[in-house]
């Protein structure tokens, strides 16, 4: 067994390959399960909340009070998971009167956001969907996404 010698003060310490591929094994261990509980995942139970604006021809879509508009989530994805409710994660329904649809507490990661409301002008049920991430250094902020919607 080869052995190192390191000195600390006045003193000579014998240092063995075996102990220093522990070490090294270890500390690789260490970095692993740091960097694995470093990375987020998208889901509720944050500080970041996004006004979700749907537009249909470039006019705002307005919530009515017996159809008021509503924003379906889907956590970790960047394509649209199905119409269903059953494939979304969570949804968020806007109040009557305003252009825009409140979506709190939520995490930094990846969203796929849908939206779906009545085009008053027409009327019909107009909806449209989206990718979006919330940035690591956006997960306390305020954050504005247009979703353009068609019939």
């Amino acid at each position: 067994m080869k052995n190192v010698f390191v000195q600390c003060r006045n003193t000579v310490h014998r240092v063995s390959t075996k102990y220093q591929r522990s070490m090294k094994h270890i500390f690789i261990l260490f970095a692993v399960i740091l960097f694995i509980s470093s990375c987020t995942d998208a889901g509720l139970n944050g500080d970041a909340t996004i006004l979700v604006y749907p537009q249909h021809h470039n006019n705002a879509i307005i919530n009515h009070i017996g159809y008021p508009d509503t924003v379906f989530l889907k956590f970790e994805a960047d394509e649209l998971p199905g119409t269903k409710l059953s494939d979304f994660d969570h949804y968020f329904i806007g109040t009557p009167r305003e252009d825009f649809v409140r979506c709190e507490k939520l995490k930094a990661g990846q969203y796929y956001v849908y939206a779906v409301g009545i085009d008053s002008s027409g009327p019909a049920r107009v909806t449209g969907g989206v990718s979006y991430k919330i940035g690591w250094s956006d997960r306390k902020d305020n954050l504005t996404l247009i979703v353009y919607v068609t019939e």
